[in-house]
């Protein structure tokens, strides 16, 4: 069984940064698309950034891009998320999850099989 457990947010003012961690228990964890999602109040989830399983590639959202970066250290079995530029409508609950065992461009909720519980993070404006 795999666990995934985000930490790191918190409340952050307007233009701040935040870094999300994501670790994940178990081995193999460099065999696996890795990924972020969010969902506000009263939305669905969307994507927000995906990294290859060696970290050559990464994938983002429009709305995101540019201001937030996704990394992972394989030997720590943890992802990261550093968001710059924070906006008000990027306050939600942030989850990690895991993904595909082949590199892709994955997007999709149903692509990725295992979810951490979350952790909220609110911008101020």
């Amino acid at each position: 069984q795999v666990q995934l457990v985000e930490s790191g947010g918190g409340l952050v003012q307007a233009g701040g940064s935040l870094r999300l961690s994501c670790a994940a228990s178990g081995r193999s964890f460099s065999g696996y698309v890795m990924g972020w999602f969010r969902q506000a109040p009263g939305k669905e989830r969307e994507f927000v950034a995906a990294i290859s399983k060696f970290g050559s590639y990464t994938y983002y959202a429009n709305s995101v891009k540019g201001r937030f970066t996704i990394s992972r250290d394989n030997a720590k079995n943890t992802v990261f998320l550093q968001m710059n530029s924070l906006k008000p409508e990027d306050t939600a609950v942030y989850y990690c999850a895991r993904g595909p065992s082949y590199n892709s461009d994955s997007r999709r909720p149903g692509q990725y099989d295992y979810w951490g519980q979350g952790t909220q993070v609110t911008v101020s404006s």
